[in-house]
């Protein structure tokens, strides 16, 4: 009877150790989520905060699945779903909503190209052999970038966001080695 119900609880425990990266990673995304939401609201502030935090869970994502044995191809999609949010999509509205919004489409079109460019460098980091260096700017970093340009907008004319973003865009897609640390 106690060996049983000790399977039990040992295979309960397994699974859940078998989802903690992924739920660090459904983390991530909620904080990409909610600062979607609070740019929409005006509070930008939030937004570049939540952004940030969810760049140092999606730190410890991979760190975490690495650690405990429990890499899998499903938290490699779910992962880089998950980064497309909350490094592509919202860092690049919070730039839009601050500053890219006064120079109407091709401030639009900017936006939509580093998306664009960051869902492809996602694509690609998918599909590729990691090989202990990432090809192409991580998203990660080209959305925290991107997300820190939120605090120089009372210091940096508006038209150089554009080339933020076009640079970001470029180097996310390029084939440039950056090693992983």
């Amino acid at each position: 009877m106690f060996m049983l119900e000790r399977e039990r609880i040992d295979s309960s425990l397994k699974k859940v150790k078998g989802q903690t990266a992924n739920f660090l990673t459904l983390i991530n995304l909620s904080l990409g989520v909610l600062a979607l939401l609070f740019i929409i609201s005006g509070h930008l502030k939030i937004s570049f905060i939540l952004i940030f935090l969810a760049g140092l869970i999606d730190r410890f994502d991979g760190m975490v699945a690495r650690m405990l044995n429990i890499e899998s191809e499903f938290g490699k999609q779910l992962d880089s779903l998950c980064d497309l949010i909350s490094f592509g999509i919202a860092p690049a509205f919070l730039i839009y909503q601050v500053v890219l919004y006064q120079f109407g489409v091709p401030g639009l079109i900017f936006t939509m190209i580093f998306i664009v460019c960051g869902a492809i460098r996602l694509a690609r980091f998918n599909i590729t052999e990691f090989t202990g260096s990432f090809v192409g700017l991580p998203i990660t970093v080209a959305g925290c970038l991107m997300a820190a340009g939120y605090l120089t907008v009372h210091f940096v004319p508006g038209f150089l966001y554009m080339f933020l973003i076009f640079g970001l865009s470029i180097l996310m897609i390029s084939n440039i080695s950056v090693e992983k640390r």
